[in-house]
Parts: structure tokens; sequence; C-alpha cells
């Protein structure tokens, strides 16, 4: 599971990543609403924890795009207000869940599992691109043309949920590097290389129209082909 965390404390941030990853959870954490929105709109997690401080964009305001975007991510709010009003506030915007600072890591690590057991029919739909299905649950790509289906590893799904979701713009490879292999991570342009071709591969192989296409100094980005 993938959890995208916001918070701007960074002791907190990595007593959090700390536990979440001895939990058997997958982390990317980010310190401010800006870096949080753009992540979370990726739709490439499974649930996001949101602090409502913080600088740039505040966390009701990250909430209130995501929704807006109809991304139904699962999120928990973290806080130290904890009036009525702003409790109300904060479920209102789409939240999830409600964590009132200081909080026991035992009750963070219960909501995250409430939040991950809500039923599929109420997760994000299969993306699609072209007549590219993305069966993340499953972990396999289908081509709606061909009815042809292959399974993919962690990294490929992930590179093409990240790709799928930007519509054919182009990101960056020290962006696809960081979010899929994370940001302390030593991996070098040629493993996103040698992974990229493995998805190309594996489109043709289903007989996809949609590949993955390298601008020069650049990054990648999807495209349907004539």
């Amino acid at each position: 599971m993938r959890i995208l965390l916001v918070e701007d404390e960074v002791g907190l941030s990595d007593a959090l990543v700390h536990m979440l990853k001895v939990n058997s959870y997958s982390v990317m954490a980010v310190y401010d609403g800006e870096s949080g929105l753009f992540e979370a709109l990726t739709g490439t997690y499974d649930a996001v924890i949101l602090d409502v401080m913080l600088p740039k964009m505040d966390g009701i305001s990250v909430l209130q795009q995501l929704r807006a975007e109809k991304i139904r991510t699962p999120v928990i709010l973290l806080t130290a207000r904890s009036s009525l009003d702003d409790r109300v506030e904060g479920l209102d915007s789409g939240a999830d869940y409600y964590l009132t600072k200081p909080f026991a890591t035992r009750e963070l690590l219960a909501c995250l599992r409430a939040v991950l057991r809500r039923p599929d029919a109420l997760r994000e739909d299969d993306p699609q691109f072209g007549d590219l299905v993305l069966q993340a649950s499953q972990g396999c790509v289908s081509c709606s043309a061909t009815g042809k289906s292959i399974r993919v590893s962690a990294k490929e799904l992930h590179l093409l949920q990240i790709l799928m979701a930007e519509k054919g713009n182009i990101v960056p490879k020290d962006t696809l590097l960081d979010r899929i292999w994370g940001l302390e991570s030593s991996v070098e342009y040629n493993n996103l290389e040698v992974y990229v071709s493995f998805v190309r591969k594996k489109l043709s192989h289903i007989g996809s129209r949609v590949t993955i296409r390298s601008t020069r100094g650049l990054g990648y980005s999807v495209e349907v082909q004539p």
C-alpha cells in the first residue's frame, strides 16, 4: 500500500515514515501543501495523511481541491485544532477521518486500516488513456481494442499511473525517479529507461496504440499512435 504523507514538521514526519515502513507501508513524504496537492492529484496513492497547518497551501484547501478534481483517495487529516467547528469543516471538505494531535501511533494505524477497508466501488475507476486501461487492483493493463491484457510489476504499474494521470504531458525523469524509487534512492536514469523499455514491449504485446514517448532532455509522456 502506498501512502502519501504531507506534514511540515520534519521530526514528526520522519517518525511517521519510520512507523509506516515498519508496518509494511510504502511512503512518500512531502512538506508543504502545494507539493502534497501535486502528488495526490496523480491518484497513485492508496491513502493520504494530511496535516492541516501547512506552508504554501493549507490542508483544507488541498483536500477541497482534491475532491473538486474527483480524486477520491481516502484522506486522514492531522491537526492540533480540536474544536467541533474545525472537525466539521474537515469532514465536510471530504476527509475520511480527523485525527487530533497529539495522537497515539496505534490510533493512526487503526484509522489507516479503516479507510483502506473501503469497498472497491468507492475507489477511483480504472484509469484509461486511449485504448489502454490500467487495472491497478489486478496488477495488469489491458487494451480495450484487442481485449488482451498483461501483468505488470509494481514499478511498471506506478510508472504508468503517473504518466497516464498527466494525460500526455511530459513528466521529468527526476520526478519519475523520486516518485517511483523515493527521494532517498540512488538509482540512475538507466534504471528508469529499463522499465520504460519493459512497459513499451508489454503495450506492444497487447496491441495497444498507446506508447511511451521520450522527449530528449525533458522526460517521458504517453501518446496515442495513429
